[in-house]
Protein backbone atom coordinates (compact mmCIF):
# COMPACT_ATOMS: atom_id res chain seq x y z
CA UNK A 1 0.00 0.00 0.00
CA UNK A 2 0.51 3.75 -0.14
CA UNK A 3 2.17 5.66 2.32
CA UNK A 4 -1.09 7.59 1.86
CA UNK A 5 -2.89 5.05 2.24
CA UNK A 6 -1.04 3.84 5.64
CA UNK A 7 -1.95 7.07 7.43
CA UNK A 8 -5.07 7.09 6.25
CA UNK A 9 -5.68 3.71 8.05
CA UNK A 10 -3.80 4.96 11.11
CA UNK A 11 -6.09 7.67 11.05
CA UNK A 12 -8.85 6.19 10.91
CA UNK A 13 -8.04 3.23 13.36
CA UNK A 14 -7.15 6.24 16.08
CA UNK A 15 -10.64 7.74 15.48
CA UNK A 16 -12.44 4.52 15.83
CA UNK A 17 -10.19 4.14 19.50
CA UNK A 18 -11.10 7.26 20.45
CA UNK A 19 -15.07 6.77 19.34
CA UNK A 20 -15.56 4.00 21.46
CA UNK A 21 -16.72 5.69 24.76
CA UNK A 22 -19.38 7.92 22.51
CA UNK A 23 -20.48 4.74 20.54
CA UNK A 24 -21.39 2.99 23.67
CA UNK A 25 -23.64 5.75 25.05
CA UNK A 26 -24.90 5.95 21.63
CA UNK A 27 -25.84 2.11 22.42
CA UNK A 28 -28.33 3.75 24.91
CA UNK A 29 -30.43 5.03 21.79
CA UNK A 30 -32.95 2.58 20.17
CA UNK A 31 -31.99 3.24 16.27
CA UNK A 32 -28.17 2.67 17.10
CA UNK A 33 -28.72 -0.87 18.88
CA UNK A 34 -28.26 -3.18 16.30
CA UNK A 35 -26.64 -0.71 13.59
CA UNK A 36 -23.38 0.28 15.94
CA UNK A 37 -22.56 -3.22 17.23
CA UNK A 38 -22.16 -4.46 13.69
CA UNK A 39 -20.94 -1.05 12.06
CA UNK A 40 -18.46 -0.85 14.73
CA UNK A 41 -17.34 -4.04 16.17
CA UNK A 42 -18.42 -6.68 13.97
CA UNK A 43 -21.10 -8.22 16.16
CA UNK A 44 -23.70 -10.26 14.38
CA UNK A 45 -22.27 -9.02 10.95
CA UNK A 46 -20.14 -11.58 9.18
CA UNK A 47 -18.34 -10.74 6.17
CA UNK A 48 -20.21 -11.15 2.34
CA UNK A 49 -19.57 -14.39 0.88
CA UNK A 50 -16.81 -13.85 -1.91
CA UNK A 51 -17.38 -13.25 -5.82
CA UNK A 52 -20.39 -11.68 -6.14
CA UNK A 53 -21.87 -8.31 -7.26
CA UNK A 54 -22.03 -6.31 -4.39
CA UNK A 55 -24.16 -3.22 -3.76
CA UNK A 56 -23.94 -0.58 -0.85
CA UNK A 57 -26.18 1.93 -0.16
CA UNK A 58 -27.01 4.15 2.44
CA UNK A 59 -30.25 4.58 3.63
CA UNK A 60 -33.90 2.89 3.24
CA UNK A 61 -34.63 5.90 0.36
CA UNK A 62 -31.30 4.55 -1.54
CA UNK A 63 -32.09 0.92 -0.49
CA UNK A 64 -35.58 1.58 -2.02
CA UNK A 65 -34.05 2.79 -5.28
CA UNK A 66 -31.56 0.68 -5.89
CA UNK A 67 -34.10 -2.24 -6.03
CA UNK A 68 -34.37 -2.46 -10.10
CA UNK A 69 -30.53 -3.30 -9.97
CA UNK A 70 -31.58 -6.07 -7.02
CA UNK A 71 -34.08 -7.62 -9.29
CA UNK A 72 -31.55 -7.83 -12.37
CA UNK A 73 -28.95 -9.96 -10.33
CA UNK A 74 -29.30 -13.33 -9.80
CA UNK A 75 -30.15 -14.38 -5.86
CA UNK A 76 -26.63 -16.23 -5.83
CA UNK A 77 -24.48 -13.46 -7.09
CA UNK A 78 -26.06 -10.42 -5.30
CA UNK A 79 -24.58 -9.32 -1.91
CA UNK A 80 -25.96 -5.93 -0.74
CA UNK A 81 -24.71 -3.23 2.71
CA UNK A 82 -26.55 -0.56 4.04
CA UNK A 83 -25.20 1.84 6.68
CA UNK A 84 -28.43 2.90 8.39
CA UNK A 85 -30.56 0.97 10.53
CA UNK A 86 -33.94 1.92 8.18
CA UNK A 87 -31.61 0.68 4.89
CA UNK A 88 -30.47 -2.53 6.82
CA UNK A 89 -33.71 -3.49 7.56
CA UNK A 90 -34.68 -2.92 3.83
CA UNK A 91 -32.12 -4.94 1.85
CA UNK A 92 -32.17 -7.58 4.64
CA UNK A 93 -35.58 -8.05 2.65
CA UNK A 94 -34.30 -8.54 -0.44
CA UNK A 95 -31.72 -11.17 0.65
CA UNK A 96 -29.55 -13.37 3.22
CA UNK A 97 -26.54 -12.10 2.08
CA UNK A 98 -27.52 -8.47 3.55
CA UNK A 99 -24.60 -6.89 6.09
CA UNK A 100 -24.12 -2.87 7.56
CA UNK A 101 -21.14 -1.95 6.07
CA UNK A 102 -18.60 -1.89 9.07
CA UNK A 103 -16.64 1.23 9.50
CA UNK A 104 -13.43 1.70 7.10
CA UNK A 105 -10.27 -0.29 9.44
CA UNK A 106 -12.77 -3.08 10.08
CA UNK A 107 -12.99 -3.62 6.44
CA UNK A 108 -9.45 -4.66 6.06
CA UNK A 109 -10.12 -8.18 7.48
CA UNK A 110 -13.77 -7.92 6.58
CA UNK A 111 -14.11 -7.13 2.78
CA UNK A 112 -13.51 -10.14 1.26
CA UNK A 113 -12.94 -10.28 -2.83
CA UNK A 114 -15.65 -9.70 -5.02
CA UNK A 115 -16.71 -9.53 -8.63
CA UNK A 116 -18.70 -6.26 -8.90
CA UNK A 117 -18.74 -3.30 -6.21
CA UNK A 118 -21.72 -0.97 -7.15
CA UNK A 119 -21.49 2.37 -4.35
CA UNK A 120 -24.95 4.37 -4.38
CA UNK A 121 -25.06 8.07 -4.73
CA UNK A 122 -22.45 9.92 -1.94
CA UNK A 123 -21.01 7.32 -0.12
CA UNK A 124 -17.29 8.02 -1.01
CA UNK A 125 -14.94 5.84 1.05
CA UNK A 126 -11.85 5.49 0.51
CA UNK A 127 -11.20 2.14 1.93
CA UNK A 128 -14.16 0.82 0.36
CA UNK A 129 -13.02 1.56 -3.46
CA UNK A 130 -9.09 1.13 -2.40
CA UNK A 131 -9.40 -2.11 -0.92
CA UNK A 132 -12.32 -3.67 -3.35
CA UNK A 133 -10.12 -2.55 -6.44
CA UNK A 134 -6.85 -4.22 -5.31
CA UNK A 135 -9.11 -7.57 -4.42
CA UNK A 136 -10.24 -7.77 -7.53
CA UNK A 137 -13.73 -5.84 -8.33
CA UNK A 138 -14.72 -3.71 -10.88
CA UNK A 139 -15.75 -0.19 -9.47
CA UNK A 140 -18.68 1.71 -10.02
CA UNK A 141 -20.47 4.71 -8.51
CA UNK A 142 -24.33 5.33 -9.62
CA UNK A 143 -26.88 7.79 -9.17
CA UNK A 144 -23.87 10.16 -8.18
CA UNK A 145 -24.50 13.33 -6.98
CA UNK A 146 -22.63 16.77 -5.49
CA UNK A 147 -25.46 19.01 -3.87
CA UNK A 148 -25.40 22.48 -3.82
CA UNK A 149 -24.99 22.50 -0.13
CA UNK A 150 -21.90 20.30 -0.11
CA UNK A 151 -19.96 21.22 -3.38
CA UNK A 152 -18.40 23.15 -1.06
CA UNK A 153 -17.25 20.85 1.04
CA UNK A 154 -16.16 18.48 -1.19
CA UNK A 155 -14.13 20.87 -2.88
CA UNK A 156 -12.38 21.91 0.44
CA UNK A 157 -11.51 18.02 0.17
CA UNK A 158 -11.08 17.37 -3.27
CA UNK A 159 -7.44 16.00 -1.97
CA UNK A 160 -8.70 13.31 -0.77
CA UNK A 161 -11.95 12.78 -2.91
CA UNK A 162 -8.98 12.62 -6.03
CA UNK A 163 -7.76 9.53 -4.30
CA UNK A 164 -10.88 8.20 -3.56
CA UNK A 165 -11.77 8.14 -7.73
CA UNK A 166 -8.73 6.86 -8.86
CA UNK A 167 -9.98 3.48 -7.20
CA UNK A 168 -13.76 4.07 -9.29
CA UNK A 169 -14.06 2.55 -12.32
CA UNK A 170 -17.14 3.90 -13.62
CA UNK A 171 -18.94 6.94 -12.58
CA UNK A 172 -22.74 7.43 -13.40
CA UNK A 173 -23.81 11.15 -12.54
CA UNK A 174 -27.69 12.17 -12.23
CA UNK A 175 -27.16 15.17 -13.88
CA UNK A 176 -24.64 17.14 -15.87
CA UNK A 177 -24.33 19.37 -13.56
CA UNK A 178 -23.60 16.55 -11.05
CA UNK A 179 -20.92 15.13 -13.90
CA UNK A 180 -18.76 18.57 -14.04
CA UNK A 181 -18.55 18.42 -10.38
CA UNK A 182 -17.15 15.08 -10.31
CA UNK A 183 -15.15 15.70 -12.94
CA UNK A 184 -13.79 18.87 -10.96
CA UNK A 185 -12.98 16.45 -7.59
CA UNK A 186 -10.94 13.43 -9.97
CA UNK A 187 -13.63 11.50 -10.99
CA UNK A 188 -13.01 9.89 -14.52
CA UNK A 189 -15.19 7.74 -17.57
CA UNK A 190 -18.38 9.44 -16.48
CA UNK A 191 -21.73 8.56 -18.00
CA UNK A 192 -24.80 11.10 -16.90
CA UNK A 193 -27.66 8.36 -16.95
CA UNK A 194 -30.36 10.39 -14.68
CA UNK A 195 -31.84 9.59 -11.38
CA UNK A 196 -32.43 5.88 -10.93
CA UNK A 197 -35.24 7.12 -8.25
CA UNK A 198 -37.05 7.81 -11.49
CA UNK A 199 -36.14 3.95 -12.94
CA UNK A 200 -37.91 2.31 -9.70
CA UNK A 201 -40.56 4.48 -8.77
CA UNK A 202 -42.30 2.05 -5.75
CA UNK A 203 -45.82 1.05 -6.50
CA UNK A 204 -48.83 0.61 -4.57
CA UNK A 205 -49.23 -2.69 -2.83
CA UNK A 206 -52.43 -1.84 -1.10
CA UNK A 207 -55.60 -0.12 -1.84
CA UNK A 208 -57.28 2.02 0.94
CA UNK A 209 -60.09 4.24 1.39
CA UNK A 210 -59.93 7.95 1.70
CA UNK A 211 -64.01 8.97 2.97
CA UNK A 212 -63.17 12.46 1.79
CA UNK A 213 -63.29 15.42 -0.68
CA UNK A 214 -59.80 16.54 -0.09
CA UNK A 215 -57.46 14.17 1.83
CA UNK A 216 -53.14 15.20 2.80
CA UNK A 217 -50.66 13.33 3.52
CA UNK A 218 -47.85 14.64 5.65
CA UNK A 219 -44.79 12.80 4.30
CA UNK A 220 -41.77 11.99 5.15
CA UNK A 221 -41.55 14.49 8.02
CA UNK A 222 -38.86 15.56 10.72
CA UNK A 223 -38.85 17.24 13.82
CA UNK A 224 -40.76 20.98 13.91
CA UNK A 225 -42.43 19.95 10.77
CA UNK A 226 -45.19 18.01 12.09
CA UNK A 227 -46.75 20.84 14.02
CA UNK A 228 -46.07 23.32 11.46
CA UNK A 229 -48.38 21.03 8.58
CA UNK A 230 -50.82 20.76 11.50
CA UNK A 231 -51.19 24.41 11.68
CA UNK A 232 -51.78 24.70 8.19
CA UNK A 233 -54.48 21.98 7.69
CA UNK A 234 -56.50 23.60 10.88
CA UNK A 235 -56.44 26.23 8.21
CA UNK A 236 -57.61 24.02 5.43
CA UNK A 237 -60.11 22.33 7.48
CA UNK A 238 -61.88 25.87 8.21
CA UNK A 239 -62.37 25.80 4.31
CA UNK A 240 -62.91 22.00 3.87
CA UNK A 241 -64.49 20.60 7.32
CA UNK A 242 -64.31 17.39 5.75
CA UNK A 243 -60.83 17.29 5.34
CA UNK A 244 -58.20 14.48 6.91
CA UNK A 245 -54.63 14.50 6.98
CA UNK A 246 -52.02 11.21 7.31
CA UNK A 247 -48.57 12.11 8.76
CA UNK A 248 -46.47 10.06 8.02
CA UNK A 249 -42.89 10.56 10.17
CA UNK A 250 -39.37 9.99 8.55
CA UNK A 251 -38.20 8.08 11.75
CA UNK A 252 -39.87 5.50 13.36
CA UNK A 253 -38.06 6.55 16.53
CA UNK A 254 -40.34 9.77 16.52
CA UNK A 255 -43.46 7.87 16.43
CA UNK A 256 -44.01 7.89 20.08
CA UNK A 257 -43.39 11.99 20.42
CA UNK A 258 -45.76 12.60 17.16
CA UNK A 259 -48.26 10.51 18.76
CA UNK A 260 -48.44 12.77 21.86
CA UNK A 261 -48.61 15.87 19.53
CA UNK A 262 -50.97 14.71 17.33
CA UNK A 263 -53.42 13.24 20.03
CA UNK A 264 -53.24 16.88 22.04
CA UNK A 265 -53.83 18.86 19.04
CA UNK A 266 -56.90 16.14 18.18
CA UNK A 267 -58.54 17.21 21.57
CA UNK A 268 -57.87 20.95 21.42
CA UNK A 269 -59.60 20.66 18.13
CA UNK A 270 -62.26 18.23 18.92
CA UNK A 271 -60.85 16.37 15.92
CA UNK A 272 -60.77 12.49 15.52
CA UNK A 273 -57.44 10.79 15.66
CA UNK A 274 -56.11 7.27 15.84
CA UNK A 275 -52.47 5.89 14.91
CA UNK A 276 -52.46 3.38 11.69
CA UNK A 277 -50.86 0.45 13.85
CA UNK A 278 -53.97 0.37 15.63
CA UNK A 279 -56.38 0.52 12.85
CA UNK A 280 -55.61 0.80 8.95
CA UNK A 281 -58.08 3.01 8.20
CA UNK A 282 -58.06 6.76 7.45
CA UNK A 283 -61.35 7.92 9.10
CA UNK A 284 -60.64 9.93 11.62
CA UNK A 285 -59.27 13.43 10.56
CA UNK A 286 -55.56 12.97 11.82
CA UNK A 287 -54.00 9.68 11.19
CA UNK A 288 -50.65 9.13 12.21
CA UNK A 289 -49.13 6.28 10.00
CA UNK A 290 -46.69 4.42 12.44
CA UNK A 291 -45.02 1.94 10.08
CA UNK A 292 -42.84 1.51 7.65
CA UNK A 293 -43.66 0.51 3.71
CA UNK A 294 -46.75 2.33 4.14
CA UNK A 295 -46.51 5.77 2.56
CA UNK A 296 -46.79 4.91 -1.24
CA UNK A 297 -50.25 3.58 -0.67
CA UNK A 298 -50.89 6.68 1.65
CA UNK A 299 -49.73 8.67 -1.57
CA UNK A 300 -51.78 6.88 -4.18
CA UNK A 301 -55.35 8.37 -1.89
CA UNK A 302 -53.77 11.61 -1.94
CA UNK A 303 -55.20 14.81 -2.85
CA UNK A 304 -51.89 17.02 -1.46
CA UNK A 305 -48.74 16.11 -0.14
CA UNK A 306 -47.19 18.27 2.03
CA UNK A 307 -43.14 16.67 1.67
CA UNK A 308 -41.13 16.97 4.49
CA UNK A 309 -37.77 17.72 5.40
CA UNK A 310 -37.98 20.54 3.25
CA UNK A 311 -39.11 23.42 5.89
CA UNK A 312 -36.06 22.47 8.00
CA UNK A 313 -32.66 22.10 6.64
CA UNK A 314 -32.20 18.81 5.73
CA UNK A 315 -32.16 18.48 2.05
CA UNK A 316 -35.80 17.05 1.28
CA UNK A 317 -37.16 13.86 0.25
CA UNK A 318 -38.13 11.66 -3.13
CA UNK A 319 -40.77 13.53 -4.78
CA UNK A 320 -41.21 10.98 -7.36
CA UNK A 321 -43.30 8.35 -5.57
CA UNK A 322 -45.98 10.93 -4.89
CA UNK A 323 -46.12 12.52 -8.40
CA UNK A 324 -46.97 9.09 -10.16
CA UNK A 325 -50.22 9.54 -9.25
CA UNK A 326 -50.14 13.39 -10.30
CA UNK A 327 -50.73 14.45 -6.64
CA UNK A 328 -50.26 18.24 -5.40
CA UNK A 329 -46.98 18.42 -4.29
CA UNK A 330 -46.11 21.23 -1.58
CA UNK A 331 -42.66 21.13 -0.78
CA UNK A 332 -40.35 23.73 1.22
CA UNK A 333 -37.49 25.49 0.26
CA UNK A 334 -34.83 23.03 1.52
CA UNK A 335 -35.07 20.61 -0.69
CA UNK A 336 -31.26 20.90 -1.67
CA UNK A 337 -30.51 17.28 -1.74
CA UNK A 338 -33.83 16.43 -4.77
CA UNK A 339 -32.83 19.02 -6.86
CA UNK A 340 -32.93 16.69 -10.11
CA UNK A 341 -36.29 14.78 -9.12
CA UNK A 342 -37.45 17.94 -8.64
CA UNK A 343 -36.43 19.44 -11.81
CA UNK A 344 -37.88 16.22 -13.37
CA UNK A 345 -41.58 16.42 -12.23
CA UNK A 346 -43.38 19.43 -13.65
CA UNK A 347 -46.26 21.16 -11.02
CA UNK A 348 -43.99 21.00 -7.56
CA UNK A 349 -45.20 23.65 -5.45
CA UNK A 350 -42.55 25.46 -3.42
CA UNK A 351 -43.24 27.66 -0.34
CA UNK A 352 -41.47 29.50 2.66
CA UNK A 353 -43.17 28.24 6.38
CA UNK A 354 -44.63 31.42 6.61
CA UNK A 355 -46.31 30.66 3.39
CA UNK A 356 -47.25 26.87 3.94
CA UNK A 357 -50.84 27.29 5.58
CA UNK A 358 -51.70 29.99 2.41
CA UNK A 359 -51.05 26.92 0.01
CA UNK A 360 -52.88 24.29 2.14
CA UNK A 361 -55.91 26.24 2.45
CA UNK A 362 -56.39 26.53 -1.25
CA UNK A 363 -56.09 23.57 -2.78
CA UNK A 364 -57.99 24.20 -6.26
CA UNK A 365 -54.81 26.73 -6.92
CA UNK A 366 -52.04 23.85 -6.79
CA UNK A 367 -51.34 22.23 -10.23
CA UNK A 368 -51.40 18.17 -10.05
CA UNK A 369 -47.58 17.32 -11.04
CA UNK A 370 -46.15 14.84 -13.99
CA UNK A 371 -42.77 13.19 -14.19
CA UNK A 372 -41.47 14.41 -17.16
CA UNK A 373 -37.77 12.87 -16.87
CA UNK A 374 -36.86 9.02 -17.08
CA UNK A 375 -33.91 7.17 -16.29
CA UNK A 376 -32.38 4.02 -17.49
CA UNK A 377 -30.17 1.01 -15.59
CA UNK A 378 -28.88 -0.25 -19.09
CA UNK A 379 -25.41 1.34 -18.87
CA UNK A 380 -25.24 -0.12 -15.53
CA UNK A 381 -26.43 -3.55 -15.87
CA UNK A 382 -23.95 -3.94 -19.48
CA UNK A 383 -21.35 -3.06 -17.36
CA UNK A 384 -21.72 -5.80 -14.38
CA UNK A 385 -22.94 -8.42 -17.16
CA UNK A 386 -19.13 -7.93 -18.62
CA UNK A 387 -17.45 -9.54 -15.43
CA UNK A 388 -20.46 -12.32 -14.46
Amino acid sequence: MSPFSLFYILLMTLAWVVAIPFLIIQLFKKKYRSSIPARFFCIKNPPLPQDGVWIHVCSYGEANAAQILFNKIKSEDLRITATTQTGFKQISEVSQNSRYLPFEPLLLWWLKPQKVLVVFEAELWYLLFLLSKKRGAKTLLVNARISDKSYAKYKRHAWLYKRVFANIDEVYAQSETDAARLKELGADNIKVMGNIKFANIKKATKKYEKNTDVFVCAASTHENEESLILEGFRELKLKKPNAKIAIVPRHPERFDKVDRMMRSFARLHDWSYHRFSSNKNFESDLVLVDALGELVNVYAISDIVVLGGSFEPIGGHNAAEAAQFGCKIISGEHYFNQKEIFEGIEGIKIVSKADLAEAMMYPNLLDSTVIKKKASTASIMRSINSVL
